[in-house]
């Protein structure tokens, strides 16, 4: 973990959509997304794309409620049969999904639609494919990445000025003053993984 002050305070969260690794849970999953929750995070992504179509249905649905029950705004993730089905209102989809998708009636389903860039170009494709939001990273050296280096705050901030949707700084950031200067550089807020699976 990177030091620094702490990032979740209270006025942070609300900047933070928590993305969810149950691998990285502190304590068993669902107790760690109320302790999520109960912060009131912009959003959480329900990751966990390791998991088959069912498994992920089911776990997701259960998040799902619990995100409801605290008025957290939820994402599902790629499954968007699964999404549809759950009347989730919001989806993440990986690029090539949002292509293979676009323009077909299932997404107006969707009153948001995200999906994850790498580039400038891909920030400018994103946006004219109907993305509403999408995350550029990774930003800071991360294990997730471990050995691939970080994009940095010049790549955010050239996504930033390309995007004309909010885009969400997303790789490496453990501390408040990270996510200020993603901010900083253009970023609306900031993704984060192990902090929430962890706080």
């Amino acid at each position: 973990m990177c030091k620094g002050r702490t990032m979740m305070n209270e006025i942070m969260w609300s900047n933070v959509i928590a993305v969810t690794n149950r691998r990285l849970s502190a304590r068993p999953y669902l107790e760690q997304i109320e302790r999520i929750c109960i912060r009131h995070p912009r959003a959480v992504l329900i990751r966990e794309k390791d998991l088959i179509r069912e498994d992920y249905a089911h776990l997701a649905a259960r998040v799902y409620d619990i995100c409801r029950s605290h008025h957290v705004p939820c994402i599902y993730h790629s499954f968007i049969d699964e999404a549809c089905s759950a009347g989730a209102e919001m989806i993440h989809l990986p690029l090539h999904l949002l292509r293979k998708y676009a323009g077909r009636p299932i997404l107006t389903e969707f009153g948001k639609i995200g999906t994850s860039v790498h580039s400038r170009e891909e920030a400018e494709e994103a946006a004219a494919l109907g993305a509403s939001y999408m995350t550029a990273g990774h930003i800071f050296a991360t294990d997730c990445k471990k050995g691939l280096p970080p994009r940095g705050l010049p790549f955010l901030r050239s996504v930033c000025e390309a995007a004309e949707i909010p885009v969400y700084a997303i790789g490496g950031i453990h501390t408040e003053e990270q996510a200020e200067e993603a901010m900083a550089a253009g970023a609306a807020g900031v993704c984060v993984m192990s902090e929430a699976m962890q706080i």
